[in-house]
């Protein structure tokens, strides 16, 4: 029978070793993920959840125990040496097999490049993942997490969870997973859109971390059909730019964190962190038509930004202010969303905001419509079939504060700070409109 002492026994982590520096034998668990044979002796790296910790294994330590891809439970005695790997190696005396893989490692995920393309990268990610870069790579995006709760949280936010199986789609458009939900038509949530504002009316400020969902047909290096979205939104504000000052602090306080705290991961990927002290802002007219002016391209679409045009207006911004970010604002109310604020200078346009970093654009946001009256009539105006969105319109009816807020694609901020060339590179098990697997 087992018996619960109430006592839990504390492991000997890489940082504890380290700091308490144990004179007597010890006990380590980990998996072998390099192992280096000299003539009598061989250096076995052993990757842990908290990194590697590097161990010497002499000829009595039988070689099978300590084969690659083994999770094993050593025991050694550690030998400290500023020129070791976090300034200690452990020298076994012994080896306990706890698995081993069916047929040795499908891949020598030690090395630096594992030189596969990425289809096949993604095909083998249940392996490809215990690549020291890709764990890497993947704790720089929990650091990411990390610190929109943090900060968040500091900043009197309240965290909530919304359906992600939904009646009405928050965007429009026909981008949006359609259900059969016991006979009822559904949809997979395009955004936690309509909670967020309703939730206002209960915290005053929220946020969420959750997937989302866009039925694009896209297969293109920036798109996904199912990624993480971090949402705020925020209560009793004067305007859209007190959200675009949350974000910026937001920005800070997440890049304070990750040189803290992830120093090591950030290192290994080459990643030198954006200044995000000041974020320029352009209104979208201007920031298109000085970009085009400047690198000599006619436009296109005057209602949205291309791709290309994301890329040239964030040169621009560099060249101009050495700023890695830049904010896009009022955009033309043609493009946004039935809940965007208008603005009151220029109903063409909205009181709404992009964020471009390096390139690309990770952010979007602005003020939204509070008032039930005016709600109602922009819809109409639409063409939107009201009792659809009865639901959400009974916030609006009982009263909401002056609010706006934004959502931050995970998946596209990791992957601009890593320089990664594709979205799907920035995904543990990415979906797009290839792939349902791994």
């Amino acid at each position: 029978m087992l018996t619960m002492t109430g006592e839990r026994t504390q492991e000997w982590t890489i940082e504890r070793i380290a700091r308490e520096k144990p004179q007597a034998p010890i006990e380590v668990k980990g998996c072998v993920h390099n192992v280096r044979r000299m003539a009598n002796f061989a250096f076995v790296i052993l990757r842990r959840r908290e990194g590697t910790m590097q161990c010497v294994a002499g000829a009595d330590i039988d070689p099978a125990a300590l084969a690659e891809g083994n999770c094993v439970a050593v025991t050694g005695e550690p030998v400290f040496d500023a020129r070791a790997p976090h300034g200690f190696e452990l020298r076994l005396t012994g080896a306990q097999v706890l698995s081993r893989p069916l047929e040795g490692l499908e891949l020598p995920i030690h090395k630096y490049k594992l030189d596969l393309t990425l289809e096949k990268d993604l095909e083998m990610r249940p392996l490809t993942l215990r690549a020291l870069r890709r764990r890497a790579l993947f704790k720089v995006q929990e650091g990411i997490v990390r610190g929109f709760r943090d900060f968040l949280h500091g900043e009197g936010f309240t965290e909530i969870h919304t359906p992600k199986i939904v009646r009405a789609g928050a965007e429009g458009g026909a981008n949006i997973f359609k259900l059969d939900y016991f006979g009822r038509r559904a949809y997979l949530a395009q955004s936690p859109q309509f909670y967020k504002q309703t939730m206002v009316g209960v915290y005053d400020r929220v946020f969420e971390v959750g997937p989302v969902f866009r039925a694009e047909k896209h297969a293109t290096t920036r798109h996904l059909n199912e990624y993480t979205s971090l949402d705020f939104e925020m209560g009793f504000i004067d305007s859209f730019a007190d959200v675009m000052q949350m974000e910026t602090a937001l920005l800070q306080s997440v890049f304070r964190l990750l040189a803290a705290e992830y120093a090591e991961e950030l290192a290994l990927l080459g990643i030198e962190l954006p200044d995000a002290s000041r974020i320029p802002a352009l209104p979208f007219r201007e920031a298109k038509e000085r970009a085009a002016q400047r690198y000599g391209y006619r436009i296109r679409d005057p209602y949205d930004l291309e791709p290309e045009e994301e890329q040239k207006i964030s040169q621009m911004v560099r060249e101009d202010t050495g700023s890695d970010f830049a904010f896009i604002t009022h955009y033309p109310a043609k493009k946004r969303p039935f809940y965007a604020m208008d603005d009151p200078l220029d109903a063409r346009y909205t009181l709404s905001f992009d964020l471009l970093f390096r390139g690309m654009e990770v952010t979007t946001g602005g003020q939204r419509i509070h008032d039930y009256a005016q709600q109602v009539a922009k819809m109409e105006r639409l063409g939107m079939e009201i009792a659809e969105f009865s639901d959400y319109l009974r916030a609006h009816r009982n009263g909401l504060p002056p609010h706006g807020g934004l959502g931050i694609g995970l998946e596209r901020l990791t992957m601009k700070l890593a320089g990664a060339k594709n979205i799907r590179e920035a995904a543990l098990f990415p979906r797009d409109i290839h792939r349902l697997t791994p």
